[in-house]
């Protein structure tokens, strides 16, 4: 059985040691790439690097539209799923190239987090078919289970392998490429995708929060966004009919459920074990939607924040 999460147990402070300006807002995800450096999109269509140590920052190129996941190339070009745009990638160049906009006819709406295999095979997710970021609430209330995980050949196929996430998120790809792991947000559960047999599984059930986007670690481990805690509203909600939830969605903004202010991620081993448990309610960073660690350095982004936020020293593992 999957590891629950019924009683979060022990956690520890997430500290911000400082912050990294973006130059604009919203620095949806963050990547390390090969040099180190942070890579994030921002809501303007930038796609910025940033030094961890140095706080220089540099923009790469721009979408054209609302990037949220990205993923560093080798050669370093950025794969980009945007928002407005679908799956793009942004040369070293800074020229843009649309590798998929369209699933059998049907626009690509809210792309999300993407990854890529060593022969070119691109896994990635989109959230809902229903709504877009602004009004993403929206999917939460509803609950329409409408995103996606696509896959994309190298040869320019493309192929909707799971079409009922319960609003896919983040994806990471296992370091031998045997499986794909997905966040979906809605389900409070990081799904497992076995490619050799395109069967699926679950890695962790029942998170006391939000999953949102997700990286591996060169500490060999699962870095998870928590963007918020779960609602008990929204929990009383999810049984009901759909136009029943939609109603809460219709009422003033000023009453609609709200998300708990806090800064939350957490760390699993790939076998769904709890290593890291990290969480700030001081109002020092907030709604975090994206983590990465690499040799010891932690960064966190924010799809409602303007910088990129180093932690502290990551703390011993949760007992």
């Amino acid at each position: 059985m999957p590891p629950r999460f019924d009683d979060p147990g022990p956690t520890g402070p997430l500290i911000v040691s400082r912050r990294l300006p973006t130059g604009g807002h919203g620095p949806e995800d963050v990547r390390f790439d090969q040099a180190g450096r942070v890579i994030t999109g921002l809501r303007d269509g930038r796609i910025v690097w940033l030094d961890s140590v140095t706080g220089e920052r540099g923009v790469l190129g721009e979408t054209g539209g609302r990037p949220l996941g990205v993923w560093p190339l080798d050669d370093g070009g950025v794969l980009v799923c945007d928002h407005d745009r679908g799956l793009l990638e942004l040369g070293a160049d800074g020229i843009v190239r649309v590798l998929a906009y369209r699933i059998g006819g049907e626009k690509i709406t809210f792309a999300s987090n993407v990854v890529r295999g060593r022969d070119g095979t691109i896994w990635f997710t989109t959230s809902t078919s229903r709504w877009d970021v602004d009004d993403h609430v929206g999917d939460v209330l509803e609950h329409s289970c409408t995103g996606r995980l696509v896959r994309r050949d190298p040869d320019g196929t493309v192929t909707t392998l799971l079409s009922d996430l319960k609003f896919g998120n983040g994806l990471v790809l296992a370091p031998d490429e045997s499986f794909l792991l997905i966040a979906e947000t809605t389900g409070y559960r990081i799904r497992r995708y076995r490619l050799g047999t395109s069967t699926t599984d679950t890695l962790v059930e029942n998170l006391p929060g939000f999953p949102d986007n997700m990286s591996l670690g060169s500490d060999g481990l699962l870095w998870v966004a928590i963007a918020a805690p779960r609602n008990p509203l929204v929990d009383r909600l999810l049984p009901l009919p759909g136009f029943l939830r939609m109603l809460v969605w219709n009422l003033p903004d000023a009453i609609r459920p709200k998300a708990a202010p806090i800064a939350w991620v957490m760390a699993f081993d790939l076998d769904g074990k709890r290593v890291h448990d990290l969480r700030a309610t001081d109002g020092s960073y907030g709604f975090v939607t994206s983590v990465a660690e690499r040799d010891g350095v932690l960064v966190i982004g924010s799809l409602t924040e303007d910088d990129v936020a180093v932690l502290a020293t990551t703390p011993p593992p949760v007992i």
